[in-house]
C-alpha cells in the first residue's frame, strides 16, 4: 500500500524527542544504505529513535481488518484498550468540530460517509445534554467515533471480541475497493482536533486512552497477532502518562517485549527505554535509579519489563535485591508462564500438566510435574513493598492497582497475567477471554497488596474483583440457562498446552485434577490471608476432637 498513508506523529511529544534525526534513521533504513551508511553515533550503534513504528505499515500484511458500525457503538471504550497494537483508537467532538472539520472536505460523498463514522451515545451526549440543561455553561454533547489505522492493525480480531454483543465492530477482508475508504477515515482522525479534556473523565479509566498524550506506545510493534503482553504494556503506559507525563523511563530484560519493541529501526515506545539481559535487569535499574537520585531526579518514575523467566526464574535474585533494596523501582512482570521467545520452554511460573519444551506431555511424564511459583506472594513477603496481580482487560481493577503503584513510595510489583496465543493455543482474537477466565476459573487470582493500608495481612490485601470471592469456585449461568461452575479444568479446557490433559468426551486427567487442586489450595490460601471466610471450606476440627476421634 502507498507508503503517503503512513500515520504521522501527531500527538504531543516529549521536549527531547528528535523529529529529524528519526527520519535521518529511517530514510536511511528505507534506502538500505548498509556500508554506505555514515557511521554517525545513532547509526553506528543502532539507535532505534523513539516513535520510529509509526511509520511502519502492516496493511499489506493483514487479511482482514474491523468495520466500525457506528449505529450499534456505545462508548464503552473496550476495543481501544484491549488492542495491542494501537491500530483502533477513539475520538469525542462537539457537532460543531465535526461539521466544521467535514467543511474542509471537498468531495460531498467523501463528507457524508465520514460524517456516518460519529455516532451520539448516551456516554458522550446524552449525559453532557442534561448537565447542560441545567447548567448552560456546560459543554455541549459530542459525537464519538472509532477508527482503525489501516497501517498498525494485524487483524487480530481483538476488538470485535471485547465489543461482544454491542456487534459496533465485525471482521471483513481487505479488498482493493474497500482498503482505500479506511485510509480516508484515518486520514481524517489524523486532521481533526484531539478530544477535549471535558469529554475525559479521569474516574472514567477507560477514557484515559482518548488523552492522546497518553498513547505512548504508538504501534508498529513486531508482536504476534493478538499479543496479550503488548495490550498490558499500552495500558501500563497510559497510566503512568496520565500520572506523571513523559517524564519516565524504561528498562526490559530481555524477551518477546523486547524483541517486537525493537525491531531495527521501528520502535513503538514514545519514551527512552533501555535493553538488559534476561537475568540481571533488576539491578540494572537499581544502577539507574541511583544515578537519578544522585542527578536531582528522584521523582522520575522507573518502570524495569519482564517475564516470568526473567523475574520469576534466573533473574529471581535480581529482584528479591530490587524489592529488600526499598529503592523506589516499579516492577511490571508479563507472566506468561512461558519463555515465549525461546521457543515456548516452562518456566516456574507454569502450571501442573502444561506441555512445552522440556515438559513435553508423554507416556510417562504428563507435561510439567512441578508446583507453580507464586511470585506474588513471594514478592509480598519483602520488606514494604507494593504488589498487585492483575489482567488487563479487567481495566478498573487494573488502572487503579498501577496508579496506586506509582503513588507508593518505594518498591512495586505488578504480575500481570497475559495470554501467549502460539505457546498457550489460544485464538488471536481470544487474548482478553482467556485472561478473564483465568481470574474466574482461580488458575490468576487477582489481588493488591498494600503496606500502607494496615498492619495486618488482612487490612492490607484485597481480593476484591475476583468473582464469588467467599466461595472455592466461581459459578454462574451457562448457556442452557442451567448453573455451571468455573474451575481450573473449565479453564485448561480452552487452552491447547494442556489438551492432552482431556479424554475424547472431555473429561480431565487425573495430573490435570492434581494442578486443580492445587489452585484450589493457592486460593484458600489467599482467602485465609485476606481474611475472608470460605462458606464452601468445611470448619477444621480443634485438637482435642481430632484426638478424641470425633
Amino acid at each position: 500500500m502507498s507508503s503517503s498513508h503512513t500515520k504521522k506523529i501527531t500527538r504531543p511529544t516529549p521536549p527531547w524527542y528528535d523529529a529529524k534525526r528519526a527520519q535521518e534513521i529511517l530514510d536511511a533504513y528505507n534506502r538500505g544504505a548498509g556500508s554506505t551508511q555514515p557511521a554517525d553515533e545513532f547509526a553506528a550503534r543502532s539507535v532505534l529513535p523513539a516513535g520510529t513504528g509509526s511509520q511502519r505499515d502492516f496493511s499489506y500484511i493483514a487479511p482482514d481488518i474491523p468495520l466500525f458500525i457506528a449505529p450499534n457503538c456505545v462508548g464503552c471504550m473496550e476495543c481501544v484498550n484491549n488492542c495491542p497494537d494501537t491500530a483502533i483508537l477513539g475520538k469525542a467532538l462537539t457537532e460543531e468540530t465535526v461539521d466544521a472539520e467535514l467543511a474542509k472536505v471537498p468531495d460531498e460523498k467523501t463528507r457524508a460517509f465520514l460524517k456516518e463514522q460519529f455516532v451520539v451515545t448516551t456516554k458522550y451526549h446524552a449525559t453532557y445534554e442534561k448537565k447542560r440543561a441545567k447548567d448552560p455553561s456546560a459543554p455541549p454533547g459530542a459525537l464519538f467515533g472509532i477508527f482503525v489505522d489501516p497501517t498498525k492493525c494485524k487483524g487480530c480480531g481483538e476488538c470485535v471480541e471485547v465489543c461482544g454483543d454491542h456487534r459496533a465492530l465485525q471482521m471483513i477482508k481487505k479488498t482493493p475497493e474497500n482498503l482505500p475508504r479506511f485510509f480516508t477515515i484515518w486520514d481524517f482522525h489524523n486532521a481533526v482536533p484531539p478530544t477535549p479534556d471535558a469529554y475525559i473523565n479521569p474516574k472514567v479509566v477507560v477514557d484515559l486512552m482518548l488523552r492522546e498524550s497518553n498513547n505512548q506506545y504508538m504501534g508498529g510493534g513486531g508482536s504476534c497477532m493478538g499479543c496479550g503482553e503488548a495490550s498490558v504494556i499500552r495500558q501500563l503506559l497510559t497510566m503512568t502518562a496520565e500520572k506523571v507525563g513523559a517524564d519516565y523511563g524504561i528498562v526490559a530484560a530481555t524477551g518477546c517485549n523486547t524483541v517486537y519493541g525493537s525491531t531495527y529501526p521501528y520502535n513503538p515506545f514514545l519514551v527512552p527505554w533501555a535493553n538488559s539481559l534476561f537475568e540481571n535487569v533488576a539491578t540494572f535499574a537499581m544502577g539507574i535509579r541511583q544515578f537519578w537520585n544522585q542527578t536531582g531526579h528522584k521523582d522520575r518514575v522507573l518502570w524495569t519489563f519482564g517475564g516470568d523467566g526473567a523475574m520469576v526464574d534466573i533473574g529471581f535474585q535480581a529482584l528479591s535485591r530490587l524489592l529488600a533494596s526499598g529503592q523506589n523501582v516499579k516492577v511490571l512482570i508479563l507472566d506468561t508462564q512461558v519463555y515465549s521467545n525461546t521457543g515456548g520452554q516452562t518456566s516456574t511460573a507454569t502450571y501442573i500438566g502444561q506441555e512445552a519444551k522440556m515438559s513435553v506431555h508423554g507416556k510417562v511424564v504428563p507435561g510439567k510435574t512441578e508446583r507453580r511459583k507464586e511470585i506474588g506472594l513471594i514478592c509480598m513477603m519483602h520488606p514494604r513493598t507494593f504488589v498487585a496481580q492483575v489482567v488487563g482487560p479487567m481495566t478498573g481493577h487494573f488502572y487503579k492497582a498501577v496508579a496506586r503503584a506509582l503513588e507508593f513510595d518505594g518498591p512495586a510489583v505488578i504480575n500481570a497475567y497475559t495470554t501467549c496465543q502460539p505457546e498457550h493455543g489460544v485464538a488471536d482474537d481470544m487474548s482478553a477471554a482467556q485472561a478473564r477466565l483465568a481470574v474466574e476459573s482461580r488458575a490468576f487470582p487477582i489481588f493488591v497488596y498494600d503496606p500502607d493500608a494496615g498492619e495486618t495481612l488482612r487490612e492490607r490485601l484485597s481480593l476484591q474483583g475476583n468473582p464469588s470471592v467467599d466461595r472455592d469456585w466461581h459459578t454462574r449461568k451457562a448457556k442452557d440457562g442451567g448453573i455451571e461452575t468455573v474451575d481450573f479444568a473449565s479453564w485448561a479446557r480452552t487452552e491447547g498446552r494442556f489438551r492432552k490433559h482431556f479424554d475424547k468426551n472431555g473429561n480431565p486427567s487425573e495430573t490435570l485434577l492434581r494442578s486443580q487442586a492445587e489452585r484450589l489450595e493457592n486460593w484458600r490460601l489467599l482467602q485465609e490471608m485476606a481474611g475472608i471466610a470460605n462458606k464452601d471450606r468445611a470448619p477444621a476440627k480443634s485438637a482435642a476432637l481430632q484426638s478424641a476421634g470425633a
